[in-house]
C-alpha cells in the first residue's frame, strides 16, 4: 500500500514537472513571438511627423527625433539635419496637398500666421499640435507636451531639466543687482516703421529674467510700432536689435533726430551681433538668447 502511495506521489510530480516545462516553454515562445511582431510593427509603422515652424523643428531634433521627421517649412533651416528634409512650403503657406502625401501622423506648428493653415489642416482631419508659449514657462510646458506625443518624455524630461539649469543660473545673477540699478533696454524688432516688443511677448519675458527692464512693457500689443520720440523720453541704457546689419550699429542710430542724446548711444551699447534666432524662436536654444541678453546688460 505504502509502495503504490510513493508511485502515485512520483508520477503526480513528474505530470507537475511535466507541466511546468510546457508553460515554460509556451511562455518563451509566445514572448519570442511578441517581441518579433513589436520589432515588425515598429519598422513598418515608424511615427510620421511634419513641422511647420523653425521653433517646433528644434523642438523634435533636441528630443532625438530624426528619421520620423519626414517634412519641414522652406525656414526650417536649424540643427543642418533640417535642410535635408522635404518642404511643405513656406512658415504662412504651407503646401496642404504636399502635407497630405507625406501622411503625417502629427503636424506641429505655431500661431499668429498660421492659424489659418493648422484650421484647415484640422478640418481635414489631420492631428495638429499648436505650441505658441508666449513665456519661457510656457515654452517648457509646450516641449513637455511635444516629449508626450512623440513618445520621447525621458529626453523632454532631461531637455527642460537643462534648459531650467541654466535658466537658474542667469536667474541667481540677477538677484544681486538691485532693482534700482537694473539697466532699461530698447528691443528693436524692426526700423521702418520701428517696431519692438511689449508685454506677452516672448522677448519681454526673456529681458526681465536677464535684469532688464524694457521701455515697451507697458504696451498693450506682444509686437507693435513705437514712436521714436518716446524711445528718446524713456531714455534706455541698451539697445539690441534683433536683425542682424552689417553696418555698424551706432552709426545707424546716431543718425536719427534726437537719438544722440540717448544714454545707450552716448555710452556705444548698441548692439546688433546677437543671432535673431536665439532671440525670435521660442524653442530650446532660447536661453542661448537669454544668456546672451545678460551679457550685454551686464558685460
Amino acid at each position: 500500500m505504502k509502495f503504490k502511495t510513493q508511485n502515485k506521489l512520483k508520477i503526480k510530480n513528474s505530470k507537475q514537472k511535466f507541466c511546468n516545462l510546457v508553460v515554460l516553454i509556451l511562455t518563451f515562445v509566445f514572448c519570442h513571438l511578441t517581441l518579433n511582431i513589436r520589432m515588425c510593427f515598429s519598422e513598418n509603422h515608424r511615427p510620421r511627423y511634419i513641422s511647420l515652424a523653425p521653433s517646433t523643428t528644434e523642438i523634435l531634433f533636441a528630443l532625438g527625433l530624426d528619421e520620423e521627421i519626414v517634412g519641414v517649412s522652406q525656414f526650417c533651416n536649424y540643427p543642418l539635419q533640417a535642410l535635408t528634409k522635404e518642404k511643405v512650403g513656406s512658415f504662412s503657406q504651407p503646401n496642404i496637398e504636399k502635407i497630405l502625401s507625406l501622411k503625417p501622423d502629427i503636424i506641429f506648428c505655431t500661431g499668429l500666421e498660421q492659424a489659418p493653415s493648422f484650421r484647415e489642416l484640422k478640418r481635414l482631419n489631420l492631428k495638429v499640435y499648436v505650441s505658441d508659449p508666449s513665456n519661457i514657462k510656457e515654452l517648457l510646458s509646450s516641449i513637455r507636451d511635444i516629449a508626450s506625443l512623440t513618445g520621447k518624455e525621458k529626453e523632454g524630461g532631461i531637455l527642460v531639466n537643462k534648459m531650467n539649469d541654466s535658466i537658474e543660473e542667469i536667474i541667481s545673477k540677477v538677484k544681486s543687482i538691485p532693482q534700482g540699478k537694473r539697466h532699461k533696454v530698447f528691443i528693436e524688432i524692426w526700423y521702418d516703421p520701428l517696431m519692438t516688443v511689449g508685454e506677452g511677448s516672448f522677448i519681454d519675458d526673456l529681458i526681465t529674467l536677464a535684469g532688464g527692464i524694457n521701455i515697451a512693457s507697458d504696451t498693450k500689443r506682444p509686437y507693435s510700432y513705437f514712436s521714436p520720440e518716446q524711445v528718446i523720453k524713456r531714455n534706455p541704457d541698451c539697445i539690441i536689435l534683433t536683425y542682424m546689419d552689417k553696418s555698424n550699429p551706432a552709426e545707424i542710430i546716431e543718425k536719427r533726430l534726437g537719438w544722440k542724446e540717448i544714454s545707450a548711444v552716448k555710452e556705444n551699447r548698441i548692439y546688433n551681433d546677437i543671432d535673431p534666432d536665439l532671440l525670435l524662436r521660442p524653442g530650446p536654444r532660447i536661453v542661448e538668447g537669454l544668456e546672451e541678453i545678460h551679457r550685454r546688460l551686464y558685460p
